[in-house]
């Protein structure tokens, strides 16, 4: 059977390459298809646009993990709801009808908290268009296959961090880190977790749940992070002053749902990922 990633970007690229391990055939889509591993077969695609290009008929699933060209509400529609639809749009040019279409979103959804506990029965209150847009895209999915018999399932990720992603790591290494004045709580996944989540809800016999939230055990504080960092790498501790606003909101992202369907994380908290990363055993793909 195979595998749609439309949008084959780093995190797109590693679910596909763990598809390939387990034996599936795995068509990959994205702009600039001559980057992607031999692993997986490239297809030239733009979800923003409604050229697609065909989809196999033996399509079991599609993972629809996209991302916006700039941090602007336009950039966030074309991507989001434009990728959805165009996607489900091609399926339904194509007769095809997968088992199961899981699309990447983000617990950007829920806002801001104040530092509370949120999870999948939280209602989403976005504090921002970015929010906005994924609730309308994930709604839109759930809509359009309702009654088709392929499962719409949306993973709200954390902030991702991995090969490329090290903000926090450059800002400690830059000293230009600032330990916030208030408490102010942080989630986060190693992109080889969500990588793995990924394939984990695709590939798991029991019928899938339409949410889950996609991140580590450790909902940490940010200053903690940074004061791990700087121990970890040598550097002096930042100092707490004015850290701005908090980028994702205040809020604790409870994993329970995912955890109860056997997944398990290979970086259970931001100490593993971080470690992993700075030993440089992480790769980014192009």
């Amino acid at each position: 059977m195979t595998i749609l990633m439309a949008g084959c970007g780093d995190l797109g690229t590693e679910a596909g390459l763990r598809f390939a391990a387990l034996g599936h055939r795995v068509v990959g889509w994205r702009r600039s298809p001559a980057n992607l591993p031999p692993e997986i077969e490239g297809a030239a695609a733009d979800l923003r646009s409604a050229n697609l290009p065909q989809i196999p008929a033996d399509t079991s699933a599609v993972v629809i993990a996209v991302a916006a060209d700039s941090p602007t509400e336009e950039a966030y529609r074309a991507a989001y709801l434009g990728g959805v639809t165009h996607v489900l749009d091609a399926l339904e040019r194509d007769g095809v009808r997968p088992g199961r279409v899981l699309f990447v979103s983000s617990t950007a959804v829920y806002g801001d908290a104040g530092g509370g506990w949120v999870d999948e029965g939280t209602a989403p209150e976005p504090g921002g268009f970015s929010g906005r847009v994924l609730v309308e895209a994930e709604d839109l999915l759930l809509s359009r296959l309702e009654g088709t018999g392929t499962s719409a399932v949306s993973l709200r990720l954390g902030g991702i961090y991995g090969p490329g992603r090290t903000r926090l790591i450059d800002q400690v290494r830059t000293a230009s880190a600032v330990v916030p004045q208030d408490v102010r709580y942080t989630n986060r996944i190693h992109r080889n977790d969500a990588a793995g989540a990924i394939v984990h809800l695709v590939s798991m016999a029991a019928p899938p749940a339409p949410v889950y939230v996609g991140v580590d055990d450790d909902p940490a504080e940010l200053g903690s992070v940074l004061r791990f960092l700087a121990s970890d790498m040598g550097l002096p501790e930042p100092p707490v002053g004015d850290a701005g606003p908090a980028r994702a909101g205040n809020k604790r992202c409870r994993n329970s749902l995912l955890r109860s369907t056997g997944f398990s994380f290979t970086f259970p908290s931001f100490r593993e990922g971080y470690r992993d990363i700075l030993a440089g055993n992480s790769v980014r793909h192009p």
